[in-house]
């Protein structure tokens, strides 16, 4: 196996840069798990290949306002500072004061140890968040540094609404819509530094009608990364190191999915985050989920993984030699996904987070 073979020819004019008008009428590629047969379909066709008793699993975090653009204090220098995770280990987190891992720029302006704060100001040009460079974070390779936020206003929560913007993915150039359009409907807590786009799809009218199908409707936490678009550098995608993110899966969603297999039906993940999720909540010694709270995953799922929970999976389609790729494969085989990758190509399909769906069954 090398990364290689998860490679794929991904014309720009492919590459969606805005999401489809209406987020349940966009394509959908039905694909057959064992035989790969495809069926070109619209999303909301999805109502046709779920029973009564079948559980869907989303990932219903919300993408944070992470991207924030200021000025460096003193120099008055643009700077660029992105919230990718906040650490709760360094010092008490306040309402008014708190530790996050960042990426930065200009780098070489904001190193650990020059005493350098960036301040960033709202709609009235007043300063309503600064970050103070006090150290490097985790992955010093890739530049991450420690902030410190700080704000003189109520809390940080209403700093970040108040300065912060919402990221988009790099292959995303230029989109000026309305950034609700790259959270899910039904998102909740802002955890995430990119959205769990397989969710993308759904409609509040949507979830209904498959609620009165007798479809049930769970929900997981992941705080997704900003790892989740890097491509695999290394030729044997066994020595790649796959990012750590934090996720939660509640004894009601177990119970929900245990039943459902109980049955004879189906759970249905709603997206790459859902799987991780569940499958990281699966304990092989045991044969079961256990419950999580919060708690680090590291899960690299590449063909030959052997899947405990998830039967099905609602996805998009994914960035060249990603562990996505990977996951997908996995999940069916590397031949099946890259025909239908093909196909989708060919039939024009809009690709990665704001473009189309695909259906593994």
């Amino acid at each position: 196996m090398r990364t290689d073979d998860f490679d794929y020819e991904l014309p720009e004019r492919c590459i969606a840069q805005e999401p489809a008008p209406v987020r349940d009428g966009c394509k959908m590629l039905a694909m057959d798990r064992a035989t790969g047969a495809i069926e070109d379909r619209v999303f909301r066709d999805i109502y046709d290949y779920l029973q009564p008793g079948d559980v869907l699993v989303a990932n219903d975090t919300r993408v944070l306002p992470a991207r924030l653009l200021g000025a460096k204090r003193g120099t008055g220098g643009a700077a660029e500072v992105f919230l990718l995770r906040e650490r709760f280990d360094v010092e008490p987190k306040t309402d008014s004061s708190a530790i996050w891992e960042v990426l930065v720029r200009p780098g070489k302006r904001l190193k650990p140890g020059s005493g350098a704060v960036v301040d960033f100001t709202d709609a009235e040009g007043e300063v309503a968040l600064s970050a103070e460079v006090i150290g490097w974070g985790a992955d010093e390779g890739r530049g991450e540094r420690l902030v410190r936020l700080t704000t003189p206003l109520d809390s940080l929560d209403t700093a970040l609404h108040a300065v912060g913007h919402t990221p988009l993915p790099p292959y995303i150039k230029g989109y000026a819509g309305d950034e609700e359009m790259y959270q899910t409907v039904f998102s909740r807590e802002e955890k995430s530094a990119a959205a769990p786009t397989a969710g993308l799809h759904f409609t509040p009218e949507l979830i209904e009608r498959l609620r009165e199908k007798g479809v049930e409707w769970r929900t997981v936490e992941l705080e997704v990364g900003l790892d989740t678009f890097r491509v695999v550098d290394e030729d044997d995608p066994e020595k790649h190191t796959i990012h750590t993110e934090f996720y939660t899966v509640s004894q009601d969603v177990i119970d929900a999915c245990d039943a459902a297999h109980a049955r004879g039906n189906r759970v249905i993940a709603v997206g790459t985050t859902s799987v991780r999720s569940l499958e990281s909540a699966y304990d092989r010694e045991l044969g079961r989920m256990r419950p999580r709270d919060r708690e680090a995953t590291s899960l690299y799922i590449l063909p030959g993984y052997e899947f405990g929970v998830v039967d099905a999976l609602i996805t998009n389609f994914h960035v060249p030699r990603s562990t996505l790729m990977m996951l997908v494969s996995a999940f069916s085989t590397r031949e099946n996904i890259m025909e239908a990758y093909k196909h989708a190509i060919e039939s024009d399909y809009r690709m990665l987070s704001f473009g189309d769906a695909m259906f593994i069954h």
